[in-house]
């Protein structure tokens, strides 16, 4: 185990050293948190990674899963559940992720967040970009509103959850309405799926 007090020295080890998992603060001197997850993601480091955040950062969270963290933790945390997130981080591993995905003519640039219909590019919000990227990677697989949740927002959020079908609308409006495509499909019930026949 390797430990650094300082967010340039900690992005220094994570690319030079091979580490089953990394424990991230956000508040560092030097590199912040979010910066450092940001860049060893841009540079192609699939290290699991469990970011500490604020215990009512909301958009802590949001930012820190945004910026690529597979997990996080609000502090003040137990020891017991610190180890069982490790655990969970380990079991899964890092496998190699693709830089790109595509359903149909749907195209995703996972390391710069950018988003294609055929040639044309997709302004996407980070939390719309978030929310496809997570639908993509499970491509024909029927995401429950709760799911989405989980990993866009906070596995503790006390929102409305019609904060998802606000963002899908949203999606729709600019994935599928102006190119005639239906690939953001409702499943009603269950959730949401991406299809790459939906024309």
């Amino acid at each position: 185990m390797d430990v650094s007090l300082d967010g340039d020295d900690g992005f220094w080890l994570a690319t030079q050293h091979s580490y089953d998992a990394m424990v991230l603060d956000i508040m560092l001197p030097g590199l912040n948190g979010f910066q450092i997850c940001g860049k060893l993601r841009d540079a192609g480091v699939w290290t699991p990674i469990l970011m500490l955040t604020a215990k009512h950062g909301e958009f802590d969270h949001a930012e820190a899963l945004d910026a690529g963290a597979d997990d996080y933790l609000t502090k003040p945390f137990s020891y017991i559940v610190l180890l069982a997130h490790l655990r969970a981080l380990l079991r899964r591993g890092s496998p190699q992720r693709p830089a790109t995905f595509e359903v149909g003519d749907l195209r995703l640039d996972t390391a710069a967040r950018r988003c294609w219909r055929t040639e044309t590019e997709i302004t996407l919000t980070a939390r719309e970009y978030t929310i496809l990227e997570f639908l993509v990677q499970r491509a024909g697989l029927v995401m429950s509103k709760t799911a989405i949740l989980e990993q866009v927002w906070d596995l503790d959020y006390q929102g409305d959850p019609n904060v998802v079908e606000v963002h899908i609308s949203s999606l729709r409006r600019k994935i599928d309405a102006p190119f005639d495509r239906n690939a953001i499909q409702t499943v009603r019930g269950v959730g949401y799926r991406v299809q790459s026949h939906g024309g």
